[in-house]
């Protein structure tokens, strides 16, 4: 059985990418890592689709860690299962597409750091969220990376020392999720939002993915030198005189990634 489970939807430039093991709540196990990671490199290499959704079923949108990977280990197996989740949670920030957290029921720990590796994620209004290591003496270090980046430090302190699930709701007011949505409504309002992006340029995408990620590390300074840099050579893109143009004529453009036919 695959754990993750692909479809593409061309003509929208659309793929989902669903977990795919309700049994174990959908743990992020050593193999499960290994397949998401290769989704995500597969479909940054075709670059056949704009906007990917990260999905599930069931209670958990994904539980973490599978913990029996973690029992009674040794230190380098424990140690590669560790490496193996940063390197997928780099994939899907390093990928081209923008990716949605679509997040019905728990997402804890590592499942939790999925969802703030995604660019975005919109939250079914039941869905909970927790970095719970503390209560079993695994501190949520690798998890924190990542939901520090999301809301401020005195939440994401609260969250990783209590261990204590936090409400969707408090989960937009600070920043972890975009949306907030009835739960019947998860689904459409996702591709709402997905299809909204999928109709841009995926150079420019990709261009902004890349800049957001980097300023963020800057100083304000730093920031700015950067990205006026990154602007100016994107105005002489095709994407970007045709956009131009296309505004200035009044007529829909049409990217260089995509064929007129779509």
């Amino acid at each position: 059985m695959s754990l993750i489970e692909m479809n593409v939807f061309a003509e929208e430039r659309i793929a989902t990418l669903a977990l795919n093991n309700p049994r174990r709540r959908h743990a992020l196990s050593y193999a499960l890592l290994a397949e998401l990671e290769h989704a995500v490199k597969e479909l940054a290499a075709k670059r056949s689709v704009n906007v990917v959704i990260i999905q599930s079923s069931g209670p958990a949108f994904s539980s973490g860690h599978d913990l029996t990977e973690v029992l009674d280990q040794s230190p380098e197996d424990v140690h590669s299962l560790f490496l193996a989740c940063g390197q997928t949670m780099r994939a899907v920030s390093h990928a081209p597409q923008v990716y949605i957290a679509q997040v019905q029921g728990i997402a804890t720990a590592a499942g939790c750091q999925l969802v703030a590796a995604c660019d975005l994620a919109v939250s079914a209004r039941s869905a909970r969220y927790a970095t719970p290591g503390v209560k079993i003496g695994l501190f949520c270090s690798t998890p924190a990376v990542h939901v520090t980046r999301n809301i401020g430090r005195k939440k994401a302190a609260e969250l990783l020392f209590t261990g204590e699930f936090m409400s969707a709701a408090d989960a937009l007011t600070y920043g972890l999720v975009n949306r907030v949505v009835d739960d019947e409504e998860l689904e459409q309002e996702t591709w709402k939002l997905a299809r909204t992006i999928a109709q841009y340029s995926l150079n420019t995408l990709e261009v902004g993915k890349r800049t957001l990620h980097a300023q963020w590390q800057m100083n304000d300074d730093q920031a700015l030198d950067f990205a006026t840099e990154v602007i100016a050579r994107q105005a002489a893109d095709a994407d970007a005189k045709e956009g131009i143009a296309a505004f200035l004529s009044k007529r829909e453009p049409v990217w260089k990634d995509r064929s007129p036919q779509d």
